[in-house]
């Protein structure tokens, strides 16, 4: 009998945003060397955002796919095709900046199999209130959450059902040997300072010209409670605009500031990755 030859692993990235261009190019470089491919979705962005991603695709046309989509649900569709395969998923949004060089050392051990048998990888999270230079002050996870979205789709046979954006909601349908509770939390193995996967979230800071706001509702925040939700949401947007009285966020603030405010060094997420030095 014949076999067939074994596919190798693959790392697909998806960025879903909306208005951030302040730090979308950064965002992008970083994480562009550790994806095989990379999908580049803009939910209705006002500012320069789809310009910069324009760009990209310009430099990068058979690595980069990019679109424009309507609701944020239609995200979720660009990984069907992935589902069942030896495929890692890398979730990103527009302001979540990674660490390139700790990125680029980590997809070695990702391709290797180190993590074949897991469903989830949450890494380390500084959820940043406040950048100054090279520094940047805000809350560590833990204790607040980790948002690293990297998913071995591997594991499922499906992913149908309700889903509000790609890799949330949903029912995946888990192959034998996984279920939803396989997850390595790697910011339990590693300190801050020593870890393989890290992100800065920049969930506190002013992303966009076009905002008012800075610490803006997620997408989980406007749409899960379905349509009227969203017409409700889209009405308190269109009064804040006009009297000019802007409400943060409240969730992320629940979520994303718990414990003591730290400050670390970050000049290693404003550098060119290893492979584009």
């Amino acid at each position: 009998m014949k076999l067939l030859p074994i596919k190798p692993t693959k790392i697909i990235g998806i960025l879903l945003l909306q208005n951030e261009e302040f730090f979308l190019k950064q965002v992008i470089t970083n994480i562009l060397p550790f994806c095989d491919q990379l999908f580049l979705l803009d939910h209705h962005s006002s500012d320069g955002s789809f310009a910069i991603m324009e760009h990209f695709r310009e430099e990068h046309p058979q690595k980069i796919v990019l679109h424009r989509i309507h609701h944020p649900r239609e995200s979720h569709q660009f990984l069907k095709p992935f589902v069942g395969t030896a495929t890692w998923v890398f979730g990103v949004d527009g302001d979540e900046l990674y660490d390139p060089e700790r990125l680029f050392l980590f997809r070695e051990r990702l391709l290797q199999g180190e993590f074949d048998d897991q469903w989830m990888l949450l890494g380390h999270v500084l959820h940043v209130a406040h950048l100054h230079g090279k520094y940047a002050s805000g809350y560590l996870t833990p204790p607040s959450r980790s948002i690293t979205k990297l998913y071995n789709f591997n594991a499922i046979q499906s992913w149908e059902g309700k889903v509000l954006e790609r890799l949330h909601g949903g029912h995946p349908c888990f192959r034998s040997g996984f279920h939803e509770q396989k997850k390595r939390k790697l910011f339990e193995e590693e300190s801050w300072e020593d870890a393989p996967l890290r992100c800065l979230h920049l969930c506190f800071i002013r992303r966009s010209s076009v905002n008012k706001t800075k610490v803006r509702k997620n997408i989980m925040e406007n749409y899960s409670g379905g349509f009227f939700t969203w017409m409700k949401e889209k009405a308190k947007s269109l009064f804040s605009s006009a009297s000019g009285r802007f409400h943060d966020s409240t969730w992320k603030k629940n979520h994303y500031a718990r414990g003591g405010r730290v400050l670390k060094e970050v000049t290693s997420f404003f550098k060119q990755s290893a492979s584009n030095q």
